[in-house]
């Protein structure tokens, strides 16, 4: 299952290659010269308490369009040639990949800027929710760090 409002921003069930979305947003032109990646993976430790799993739930189309936003926002205010944004849903084992964004530009400091601002708004606004199984059951997490 993989929806998509834009080729470039993904909510789905599977994995996704890293190399692969690098190698696919190279080809977007030939005057990028720096990319940024953020990569988020499931970890196995929360606030002291040890985590088997995660596990991912969405606001269909809604949260298709927030991601749409934060792309179209970064590349106006930011500078950058082109980003590109991977979330995924459902249940994440710990170590496996979760979120990727993707941001080219000319030069190196836009696309920092531009991720960093990107994942930020990405955890602030979009409705995607964690729900992480401890030993001592499913806690749904309400901060982001």
């Amino acid at each position: 299952m993989s929806t998509t409002t834009d080729s470039k921003i993904s909510i789905q069930l599977e994995d996704f290659s890293v190399t692969d979305e690098i190698e696919a947003m190279k080809k977007v032109s030939r005057n990028i010269g720096g990319i940024t990646t953020f990569l988020g993976t499931g970890r196995e430790l929360s606030k002291g308490q040890n985590i088997s799993q995660l596990n991912f739930e969405h606001y269909p189309k809604m949260a298709e369009k927030k991601l749409a936003e934060i792309r179209e926002k970064a590349i106006k205010d930011f500078g950058i040639i082109d980003m590109s944004i991977i979330h995924r849903i459902g249940p994440i084992e710990i170590g496996e990949n979760i979120v990727l964004i993707v941001a080219t530009g000319e030069h190196r400091k836009e696309t920092f800027v531009a991720c960093e601002w990107a994942i930020a708004e990405l955890k602030r606004t979009t409705p995607i929710w964690k729900r992480e199984t401890t030993s001592t059951g499913e806690v749904w997490v309400q901060d982001t760090p």
